[in-house]
């Protein structure tokens, strides 16, 4: 593979939308949290069809309640706690058994913060799994954003914490970053290698 792949220009994200509809769950690895927050959002405003947004992070619901963020009327918010997040987690698989959607998982890091047990790696790779096992049936996405750096081994890690990215060949992994007024939006294999670089003019997107 290229290691400089070409750029593709894609700032409607018609193409990194093909891109998510062929794998779930698809993992977004970033660095700077409002970056991240502006991507989700114009992903969001370009979709037709309904979201369901769990937020971990609480940071896209502190916009809407700001008003930095226009909330969008086809977008249901949660904000899960340990103490309701197997409700939460049941009430969604039924309603995504029925009806397409595109699911946001904001973010692994903060689901993590939220169990912090020691057996809440399997836990959350479980219910992740879940979604998108019911969510490939009826055809709807699942998104997880992740806070990440690379180890000395060259792997993915979430950061702070260290722990590692859930990967398999069902997931698609991308990594999301800023180059002047543009967002490059990367994919990549299963061993991190960058296969196709979207670039995208985020200079619309407001204070992100």
């Amino acid at each position: 593979m290229d290691k400089n792949p070409e750029q593709i220009v894609d700032n409607n994200l018609t193409l990194v939308k093909y891109e998510f509809s062929n794998k779930n769950p698809n993992i977004v690895l970033y660095s700077e949290p409002f970056l991240k927050a502006g991507f989700l959002n114009e992903l969001i405003n370009s979709t037709n069809y309904s979201v369901i947004f769990l937020d971990f992070d609480l940071l896209y619901s502190g916009y809407i309640v700001s008003e930095m963020i226009q909330k969008n009327d086809r977008v249901e918010i949660y904000r899960p706690s340990k103490a309701d997040w197997k409700k939460i987690i049941s009430e969604i698989a039924k309603k995504i058994s029925n009806e397409k959607f595109l699911i946001v998982i904001d973010s692994f890091n903060g689901f993590y913060n939220i169990l912090d047990e020691k057996d809440s790696g399997r836990f959350i790779n479980a219910s992740l799994m879940l979604l998108s096992s019911i969510g490939r049936g009826g055809g709807s996405t699942v998104l997880i954003t992740a806070k990440a750096r690379k180890n000395d081994s060259g792997e993915w890690i979430l950061s702070p914490g260290g722990r590692h990215i859930i990967n398999s060949k069902k997931s698609g992994i991308y990594h999301l970053k800023r180059s002047g007024n543009d967002l490059i939006f990367s994919s990549l294999n299963q061993v991190g290698i960058i296969e196709k670089v979207f670039k995208i003019d985020h200079s619309d997107f407001g204070t992100f």
